[in-house]
């Protein structure tokens, strides 16, 4: 594409700002930009011009529908899309859409997983536009970003906490900087996604039921090359990957998406993407867009992208990388280091509110990315252990170690470069830590990572959470330096305090190691190894306590939120059983047969000649015969446990007896099938292998 001009196309299918000032009057338009900027509540009587306005843009867009789109809890997103259209007395239409219209929409909610919140009879949902996440156009349809609630005004959804704990989170973080002695200011939460995938050939994929089905393989022998060269790591593109990622890309920037890194990733097949910090919230809906996009635009190029935790057993699987700061519109990132005793202090105050939150919840930080499929991925020596910690890196470490004794000024970090010995080269500045990629929860200089969410997860239950423990920190600090006279000194200790009573949190080792569970256990700091053993304890009582008390979610909610991840645990585990029993029945024991029979055959026809013993042959067909006995045997086994799961009523239970009972045969099948693979020629093996699947593109 020639002379693409990215600036004109960036977007250009957003109802953003520069279209607001267009389209909207001086008042209405500021009104708009108050709500976005300071979350002040939107005048009812501008609503009607505003839908209208953004009714015309859509319609030149050639919109012919509306739709009002919300994140349920199913983790993706969905959509009920209404025309434009009205009718007029004279047998025409009219192209309609009113500030009713636009602030309020009335799905069918009885479908929806509600956790026991909503019964299936009593139906009634509504959508609520979110006036801070602009408005797009795509495929025709006008698309509004909006909250979902229940009749009885209960959330069903992952956006209404992720706002509510943004209010709240801006509220404690101000009262600490008032104490610090700053103006009041708006503080925002900001994040940036980074997204890995997998991209394979969508023939390959057609033929692989356990890909369409789970969006895994469930069997797959080790091919003869997989990651250990090393080689794909940030490599050359290949024609057909750097297409795909061009056009991506390019429909990214059309909905004001600031996709910003490519790269390949460590497995083959297997690639990334990183967009620019922008709000919480805004990240959150680009993320799940983002995920949409990369599908569709993958359908384009005849590929199919996977974006499941482990689509491939004996290869790193994919995760997301949830980069979380603290920006204030007054005073920038509060989690940066300054270059006055004043930003310091400040600085180091919040950090020491995010080591405290991560400490005391870091149960809520392990359920926010459970799930079936990421329990094939954390601990596995490619991703981070399921056990918490915090890296901050040895220098600033050993500066929250002396904070205590020597005050702030002696012990800032310095302003080093760093000298490569090549006088072509630039001096470096050096940053104030280290990168630890084994670390679940990393500093990076003015930010935390959090590397523990499965490709597929949204952002948003990761986002909520980390708000709503890092504001009730800031609230315990307020209250304590509130009731004191609040001197430098006070502010000092109290930082010192916190460190001294949450220094276990803090590992700047490696977490692959066996050693670092044993070190783990020694500090008290559990291991949730699985989704079973970590999502109980969403409802603890200080789990409650600390959304009741923020407002964030009630009892209810939190409750059915688990009850939700429990079913979805054991509804997915039940479909990849039921497709594995389907893939072995209809199509590996057949061939299986198939290549026994023809070496019956060939053993038959050899002990005619006398020059051939048909020794091969023979051990060949009883190693086979003996397999398939075995897998048949194990696959009848297995359907009637997942049977029994099934009649299990409480959905731990189930999960539990998935966890316990089901997952390890499902191994053990595997194992089977991977060894029959092996062992089988190409022309009866006729489902692709980890080669075809991984080296095709």
């Amino acid at each position: 594409m020639p002379n693409l001009n990215i600036p004109e196309i960036f977007g250009s299918n957003v109802f953003g700002d520069s279209v607001m000032q267009e389209r909207l009057s001086a008042d209405v338009y500021s009104a708009i930009a108050q709500t976005i900027s300071n979350g002040t509540r939107l005048d009812p009587a501008i609503l009607d011009v505003v839908a209208n306005a953004m009714k015309d843009w859509a319609i030149d867009k050639g919109a012919t529908h509306f739709t009002h789109w919300f994140q349920p809890m199913t983790g993706i997103t969905a959509e009920k899309h209404d025309s434009f259209i009205s009718p007029a007395k004279d047998g025409k239409i009219i192209m309609k859409f009113s500030g009713k219209d636009l602030v309020k929409g009335e799905p069918d909610a009885s479908s929806f997983p509600s956790g026991g919140l909503r019964v299936t009879f009593e139906a009634r949902g509504y959508t609520a536009w979110d006036p801070t996440s602009y408005a797009f156009v795509k495929d025709g349809t006008l698309y509004i970003p909006t909250v979902f609630y229940s009749y009885s005004g209960q959330v069903l959804d992952k956006k209404t906490p992720l706002m509510r704990s943004m209010e709240v989170l801006n509220v404690q973080a101000n009262r600490v900087l008032s104490l610090l002695g700053k103006e009041k200011s708006r503080i925002t939460p900001e994040t940036g996604a980074e997204q890995e995938y997998f991209l394979i050939d969508k023939e390959m994929y057609d033929k692989r039921k356990d890909l369409k089905f789970t969006g895994r393989t469930l069997f797959g022998a080790k091919p003869p090359k997989g990651q250990e060269m090393d080689d794909h790591y940030y490599g050359a593109f290949n024609a057909r990957v750097a297409a795909y990622m061009k056009d991506l890309d390019i429909e990214l920037w059309k909905f004001g998406i600031l996709s910003k890194t490519k790269h390949n990733e460590v497995a083959p097949a297997q690639h990334e993407l990183a967009p620019i910090y922008t709000t919480t919230n805004i990240a959150t809906d680009h993320n799940q867009h983002t995920m949409a996009l990369m599908k569709s635009v993958a359908e384009r190029h005849n590929l199919v992208c996977l974006l499941h935790e482990k689509p491939f057993k004996n290869i790193s699987g994919s995760g997301k990388h949830n980069n979380w700061s603290l920006s204030s519109d007054k005073y920038g990132n509060l989690l940066k280091p300054g270059d006055t005793f004043q930003d310091n202090l400040q600085f180091l105050m919040f950090l020491c509110a995010v080591i405290k939150a991560v400490d005391e919840y870091h149960d809520l930080l392990r359920i926010a990315v459970a799930s079936a499929g990421n329990d094939h991925r954390l601990g596995g020596h490619e991703a981070p252990p399921a056990i918490i910690s915090i890296f901050l890196g040895d220098e600033l470490d050993n500066i929250l170690k002396k904070v205590g004794n020597r005050g702030l000024k002696d012990v800032l970090p310095s302003d080093t470069e760093i000298e490569l010995g090549i006088n072509s080269l630039v001096k470096l500045p050096k940053d104030i830590s280290d990168r630890n990629r084994t670390s679940p929860f990393a500093f990076t200089g003015n930010k935390f990572e959090f590397r523990m969410l499965g490709a597929p997860k949204s952002i948003a239950s990761t986002n909520y959470i980390m708000n709503t423990i890092v504001a009730e920190s800031l609230r315990q600090f307020a209250d304590k330096l509130e009731n004191s006279t609040n001197s430098k000194k006070e502010q000092i200790n109290l930082i010192r305090d916190v460190y001294n009573q949450h220094e276990r949190i803090i590992f700047n080792g490696n977490n692959y190691a066996d050693e670092w569970v044993n070190e783990a256990e020694r500090r008290g700091l559990p291991n949730y190894a699985t989704t079973v053993d970590c999502l109980p304890r969403f409802a603890d009582e200080k789990n409650i306590k600390l959304f009741e008390r923020h407002g964030v979610l009630s009892e209810d909610e939190i409750k059915a939120r688990m009850e939700i991840l429990l079913e979805n645990y054991g509804k997915t585990l039940n479909i990849e059983v039921l497709t594995l029993i389907d893939i072995v029945r209809k199509d590996i024991i057949p061939a299986v047969l198939k290549f026994t029979q023809s070496l019956s055959k060939g053993i038959f026809y050899s002990s005619w000649s006398v020059l051939s013993t048909s020794k091969t042959e023979k051990i060949l067909l009883k190693k086979t015969l003996k397999l398939c006995d075995k897998l048949y045997a194990e696959i009848e086994n297995l359907q009637n446990q997942n049977m029994a799961a099934q009649e299990i009523e409480s959905c731990f239970e189930r999960a539990k007896f998935y966890k316990t009972d089901i997952v390890p045969k499902m191994e053990e099948v595997r194992e089977l099938i991977d060894t029959l693979e092996e062992m089988m020629p190409s022309e009866f093996w006729k489902l692709p292998t980890y080669t075809d699947l991984l080296f095709t593109v």
